[in-house]
């Protein structure tokens, strides 16, 4: 199994939410997600948890790249305009490497490039495989 069908599987909350991984590389991650009804907060936009989901799937994709067990610790986010029903959102994040605590930024942006959040965040890798062998 892939990494990237690894992570879409078995992120049980991302996938509910309709978020999914499109691309991986070293460091780096793309995760999608189209804003839809159950989206949306009662100010008729999207909900900032849905938001938070889809930049965290990015965020989990980039700092596990590597292949080991790696987590959030700490993370932080801004958000800069509202997103709305029918908008395509394009979760894009890069890893600052470091062995133990890499940092990574995500940029969350809708289908005319206009940017929606960002949040930064600082993980713990463990020196553990993040797929069980076999």
């Amino acid at each position: 199994m892939e990494l990237i069908d690894f992570l879409n599987q078995n992120d049980r909350f991302a996938a509910m939410a309709g978020v999914q991984v499109v691309e991986m590389g070293q460091g780096c991650a793309k995760a999608v997600m189209t804003v839809v009804d159950h989206h949306l907060n009662g100010a008729g936009v999207c909900q900032g948890g849905a938001l938070f989901t889809l930049a965290d799937l990015a965020f989990a994709a980039a700092v596990n790249s590597g292949g080991f067990m790696t987590v959030g610790i700490s993370h932080s986010i801004t958000f800069v305009r509202s997103a709305m029903k029918g908008d395509q959102l394009t979760a894009l994040a890069h890893e600052d490497p470091h062995h133990k605590m890499p940092f990574c930024e995500v940029r969350v942006t809708n289908q005319r490039d206009e940017l929606i959040c960002v949040m930064t965040g600082t993980a713990y890798r463990r020196n553990a495989a993040l797929m069980p062998q076999g």
